[in-house]
């Protein structure tokens, strides 16, 4: 199997048994404008350092796969209008062109693998897309296959929630919610679907994962993490915005990976920040909740 390049940092911890947790690179590739997605993707890395583990943020630089950046390739990563996105099936392809990309939750959830860190922290999961049952992200059928436990704000809002919970359950992938009842959905902290089970304590969740692995269920876990009262955003507000983006993504012709891209960013420009105000938000809190997870 191939050992992605680690920094020293990362590749010191992981020897010495310290807890490390895996950051996804298409938030500074692909998810938020210049200079912003830089300052997050470094001040996440801060967020994890200070609860007490190391930040391993993952990408393929010149068809390296790579676990822990330094800011010059974050840099890179952030300004590089070059650099594509990468999901899990899409890494031998990255690697035999010696391209540059930003790596998906799948293809993190991968590389994270092949260096050994078990939590990896992100902002929204890939799932079942509205109006096509058949369109189901590859973040899922990762999830399925790779023993990486994946702490996220819950499904992303643009998505079929309901139908990605039960996706969930028919690939047996456990799902936990720290500190609610009900399933997050992205930009707000009740998607009104109730999943897997309620956990309170970051020690609860690395129980429930060690014992996971001690059945050999062979999975990944999710952890569904609520983003932050302060910074949620209406659900019935959101979901207007989202619709009416959708519908102009269809007209457009907006297809396959550029999707999410152009959701996002229209999703910013109508809620004038507040979108990516709090994408930023719930990224931090999820890197924080890893960091205690990956501790415990």
């Amino acid at each position: 199997m191939l050992k992605p390049q680690m920094s020293d940092e990362v590749a010191t911890a992981l020897a010495q048994g310290r807890p490390v947790v895996a950051l996804e690179s298409t938030i500074i590739s692909h998810g938020m404008p210049w200079p912003r997605n830089a300052e997050v993707a470094l001040a996440v890395e801060d967020v994890v350092r200070s609860e007490g583990a190391v930040p391993a943020t993952v990408a393929v630089v010149d068809g390296v796969p790579c676990a822990g950046l330094t800011p010059v390739q974050v840099e890179r990563l952030g300004r590089d209008t070059n650099v594509v996105k990468a999901a899990s099936r899409d890494l031998g392809a990255c690697i035999a062109g010696g391209l540059t990309a930003g790596t998906t939750v799948s293809a993190t959830m991968r590389i994270a693998a092949l260096a050994g860190i078990g939590v990896f922290a992100t902002g929204g999961i890939g799932g079942v897309h509205r109006g096509d049952g058949m369109d189901v992200s590859a973040d899922l059928t990762e999830l399925s296959v790779t023993d990486v436990l994946v702490v996220c704000a819950g499904v992303k809002s643009i998505l079929d929630i309901p139908r990605t919970i039960e996706m969930l359950e028919t690939l047996r992938v456990p799902v936990a919610v720290f500190g609610a009842d009900a399933f997050p959905a992205f930009y707000s902290r009740d998607s009104g679907n109730v999943a897997g089970e309620r956990c309170d304590d970051p020690a609860r969740i690395a129980a429930i994962r060690a014992a996971n692995a001690a059945v050999g269920l062979g999975t990944g876990m999710l952890v569904a993490n609520p983003i932050p009262e302060a910074d949620a955003l209406p659900a019935d507000e959101i979901g207007a915005t989202i619709d009416a983006a959708l519908a102009e993504a269809d007209e457009r012709g907006i297809t396959g990976k550029e999707v999410t891209p152009f959701l996002l960013g229209r999703l910013n420009a109508v809620t004038e920040g507040r979108a990516l105000d709090a994408n930023i938000a719930l990224v931090k809190n999820n890197a924080r909740l890893a960091a205690r997870i990956a501790v415990a």
